[in-house]
């Protein structure tokens, strides 16, 4: 970590909600989970109301059906930031959600979500429990990220994005009960996000994260932003919305992108990556401090669910990726 990131930021930051302390001591400043200020940070934030309401939600999983993948608050979101925080799976509140979840795992593989796709877009217009590639991998990657037993479930849902993968990343796809829904693209494009949440779950396991499809998923990602002024398979693009700073990671933007592929060493010098850390750096105050550029609405009452003054989570995140590319 630069020195001027340790002097100048890091300190600011402590002065922050307890998960951003939390955070920081482990990720940052490279502190162990038995040290005492990691270990107040950590008992702080299981005691933060608006964690705990966080919590209460999940417990109701699978919750509200999903109606669009950019439902911010929707639980499958809820349950990655929780993730993104440090929560465990051993946690008390979490054990009875997580069984949920594996219970609901489909026979094809992929753990599933409510889902309710309208008849004019191709699907039943019922409720119905089912997965795409879209929603999915954020489950699996939940579940690794607070540390669930890594068991045959697991090892079958990643199996399934493994094997799933083209040259070009991962296309849109659903479980069968979905019948002829898909995104608005050609059949045969990739769809962007879809390979970006794919990538983020595979990236938890490292005999996953060398592998070809990983390798194939990244080249399709930073080709997307190489040619991001003709190619926008799906209707997703790159421009102004894209390049907006905003937490947490919902969608398919710069910010989201960019902490995905900054956890595969070998693209750290890539000059696409490269360009886009540092359209991201550009966007700091003069202090290095980051103010969200938009909001989701459902995170309106967070740290940064505002466009007002500087955001310590979101700080965070870009301070984290630039350490993780510098290491």
């Amino acid at each position: 970590m630069c020195e001027n990131m340790k002097e100048n930021l890091i300190p600011w930051l402590l002065q922050g909600p307890s998960w951003v302390r939390y955070r920081t001591r482990l990720d940052l400043l490279e502190e162990k989970e038995g040290d005492r200020e990691v270990k107040k940070s950590r008992s702080e934030m299981k005691e933060d109301p608006q964690l705990n309401n966080l919590l209460t939600e999940l417990g109701s999983w699978p919750g509200e059906p999903l109606t669009s993948h950019k439902s911010a608050g929707h639980l499958l979101h809820k349950l990655v930031f929780i993730a993104d925080l440090g929560f465990k799976a051993s946690d008390p509140e979490l054990k009875p959600v997580i069984k949920k979840i594996r219970d609901l795992q489909s026979p094809e593989g992929p753990f599933q979500v409510l889902m309710k796709i309208p008849v004019h877009f191709g699907g039943t217009g019922n409720e119905q429990m089912a997965w795409a590639f879209c929603d999915s991998p954020s489950i699996l990657y939940s579940l690794l990220k607070m540390g669930a037993k890594e068991d045959a479930s697991l090892k079958e849902a990643g199996s399934t994005f493994l094997k799933s993968a083209t040259n070009q990343g991962w296309t849109c796809t659903v479980s069968r009960n979905l019948g002829k829904f898909r995104g608005p693209g050609r059949k045969s494009d990739p769809c962007p996000y879809a390979t970006l949440v794919i990538l983020k779950a595979l990236s938890q396991r490292e005999e996953w994260k060398e592998s070809e499809a990983c390798k194939k998923g990244s080249e399709a990602l930073l080709s997307l932003w190489e040619k991001r002024r003709e190619s926008h398979p799906f209707q997703f693009y790159m421009g102004t919305d894209f390049c907006k700073l905003k937490a947490p990671f919902v969608w398919y933007d710069l910010l989201h992108v960019v902490e995905v592929l900054s956890h595969f060493p070998d693209l750290k010098k890539d000059w696409r990556l490269k360009e886009m850390v540092q359209m991201i750096e550009k966007k700091s105050d003069p202090e290095g401090k980051f103010v969200p550029e938009s909001v989701w609405q459902p995170w309106k009452g967070w740290d940064f669910g505002q466009k007002k003054e500087p955001s310590y989570w979101l700080t965070f995140l870009v301070l984290r990726i630039k350490k993780r590319l510098s290491s």
